[in-house]
């Protein structure tokens, strides 16, 4: 049976490492978030978020613009915050209404305030193993991972799905680590093959959002398993992994919920500290 991969514990020993820091800066470490138009979801994130920075010491500024707001006028007013010298990070929250582009508006969040990560100086900076602003998601994985004292080196590394915001990043982040990694995708499941390559895999990484997608038997005996699906069915949040039966086969595996989440908004909060630090020179 699986010992349980929890993002909580881990989450409480950053947090005390950020409050130092955040003490030990000049000034006050100040996160702009920025919301298009109303959505609850995104309020709800809003609201967590800026109930963690308020905990670690942390100034939470929240924009909240017109939905319909024209991409020039947003890049406008990123633009007025990159310029703010008392403002450290920004994050855009999502999702954007239809006539906004996120990869567009990304890329004009100034590289020394992404929190995110996202910029593509910052995914740039992971290629070199130079990053210092590393997207959230990723960085909470590669801390779980740490977590178990497995050594990544040459390990059997398969990440299920590709996406811009956690398995392209984490792909490289793992090579970092000299992991053998391969990164499956609706190519693969087509393919045919999907299950072929989860059943060889001793770190497993699932990040799709489709629930019931990797089946527990497909597990391999022992492997370490880290489900970043979130799925909400009949008011119960599952993940992309049959919980229940892999939990069985696996050394360890995250709940969900309660595995990458509880880290994801402390990884944006030390981002930001690592910002101000940057700035503060």
């Amino acid at each position: 049976m699986a010992k349980l991969l929890e993002g909580k514990p881990v989450a409480e020993k950053i947090k005390e490492q950020i409050k130092q820091d955040v003490q030990s800066l000049k000034n006050k470490p100040v996160l702009a978030s920025v919301q298009v138009g109303d959505n609850a979801g995104a309020e709800a994130y809003a609201k967590s978020q800026n109930k963690i920075a308020l905990s670690l010491g942390i100034e939470y500024q929240f924009h909240k613009l017109p939905e319909n707001i024209t991409e020039k006028s947003l890049i406008e007013f990123m633009q007025k915050l990159n310029t703010d010298k008392f403002v450290n990070g920004i994050i855009v929250q999502m999702p954007l209404p239809q006539q906004i582009d996120y990869k567009r508006i990304s890329q004009y969040i100034s590289p020394d305030k992404d929190v995110e990560g996202m910029h593509p100086s910052n995914i740039g900076q992971i290629i070199f193993g130079k990053a210092q602003l590393i997207p959230c998601t990723p960085q909470a994985v590669m801390e779980l991972l740490a977590q178990t004292g497995v050594d990544l080196y040459g390990k059997e590394t398969v990440i299920v799905g590709h996406s811009e915001i956690v398995g392209k990043p984490l792909a490289l982040l793992l090579l970092d680590k000299f992991a053998t990694v391969t990164v499956c995708h609706i190519g693969t499941s087509k393919a045919g093959k999907l299950e072929e390559h989860v059943n060889k895999a001793e770190i497993l990484i699932v990040a799709v959002g489709k629930v019931g997608l990797i089946k527990g038997e497909w597990i391999k005996e022992g492997a370490v398993v880290v489900d970043v699906g979130i799925n909400r069915v009949n008011d119960k949040i599952v993940g992309d992994v049959e919980f229940e039966a892999a939990e069985k086969r696996a050394s360890w595996i995250t709940p969900v919920p309660g595995g990458v989440g509880p880290l994801t908004v402390t990884m944006l909060m030390r981002n930001l500290v690592t910002a101000a630090k940057l700035q503060q020179g």
